[in-house]
């Protein structure tokens, strides 16, 4: 029961964050110079036309009641309406999401299956040439733009060689699956069209690598500094005297107790990696929520922007708390 209170408490701290975020976000977004009535009627159009529009879309009003409107519409779960398209911006949430929370997944997948082995590898054979090549896949991880990256993955794997595809999710002319959860990679394998499976996995390799590096550097870095660690306390001396497997002792005592500060960095990559998913998106053409926005920034578009900021915050605070619990299943002694 105490770790549900500790939910529920959690849970109802996240109505002022979201709050928080939607007063910071509106006033950041409504700062930027800009008419976006403007801008959807078109230069050549009269300014009674742009007049016109500007108070159907109630960007007439003083800002505050424009803030105080928004938050009634939020409160009974309306995002607004996008003012480059003119749709409910929880319908583009919908179509968008899927594709960022895939590209999402799938480099977390990478980094979690690379990074934990990896630095476990490091950290038995320190300061041997895996380390030292570990090390330096690190370093070039945390220091690599994520937009040069992207371009020179381009230029190598979809130009020179051309193993890759450069661009979507699909090849044109590959009809999308049948929509269950809308990643592509799920959905093909639930239809059981492996050659839609393939196209899908060919597609999203390029971006998921680009994403996950520097998260991989980081998440590999921690795994190694958190096992030595905790290969050099007592317990673990005790327990290679009583002549237990080596592999047994970094299997199950070394690793479970290295574990929190990488499930930590893990769950904060996550939220990241949804809202740091602009720049690899913008790059790959990938058709997801990063995208969205940046075609929504340059329209002004400021519903989209709010709807965007929200969802991700969300995602972050609920993953935040997911990490929290798991704590308590790592280590027995932690208790909420």
């Amino acid at each position: 029961m105490r770790i549900v209170s500790y939910v529920l408490k959690r849970l109802a701290y996240l109505v002022p964050v979201l709050l928080g975020v939607t007063l910071l976000v509106f006033i950041i977004s409504h700062a930027i110079p800009g008419d976006p009535a403007r801008m959807m009627a078109g230069q050549k159009a009269s300014r009674e036309a742009v007049e016109n529009l500007r108070r159907s879309m109630g960007l007439d009003r003083p800002l505050y009641e424009q803030y105080l409107r928004y938050l009634a519409g939020l409160v009974q779960g309306d995002l607004g309406f996008s003012i480059r398209n003119q749709r409910p911006v929880l319908e583009d949430m919908r179509d968008f999401f899927p594709a960022t929370l895939e590209l999402t997944l799938a480099s977390m997948l990478l980094c979690v299956t690379v990074g934990v082995p990896l630095g476990i590898l490091s950290a038995v054979r320190r300061n041997r040439p895996i380390d030292h090549l570990s090390r330096i896949f690190s370093v070039f991880g945390v220091s690599m733009p994520v937009f040069w990256l992207g371009l020179m993955l381009l230029l190598l794997f979809y130009r020179h060689l051309g193993w890759l595809p450069g661009s979507g999710r699909l090849d044109i002319g590959i009809d999308p699956p049948a929509f269950v959860t809308g990643i592509y990679l799920l959905d093909s394998l639930l239809a059981g069209s492996l050659g839609t499976f393939r196209n899908a996995l060919a597609h999203i390799l390029l971006p998921a690598f680009c994403l996950s590096y520097v998260y991989l550097a980081i998440i590999t870095r921690i795994v190694r500094s958190s096992m030595i660690a905790v290969m050099g306390l007592d317990f673990i001396t005790t327990a290679r005297a009583n002549g237990i497997a080596e592999i047994v002792i970094i299997s199950k005592h070394c690793l479970k107790n290295a574990l929190i500060p990488t499930v930590t960095i893990t769950g904060l990559s996550i939220g990241e990696l949804l809202g740091g998913a602009i720049l690899t998106e913008t790059i790959f053409n990938w058709p997801g929520m990063g995208k969205y926005v940046v075609d929504s920034v340059n329209f002004l578009d400021f519903p989209a922007i709010m709807g965007f900021t929200l969802v991700v915050s969300f995602a972050y605070v609920l993953i935040n708390l997911a990490v929290d619990v798991v704590y308590a299943f790592l280590d027995p002694q932690i208790r909420y």
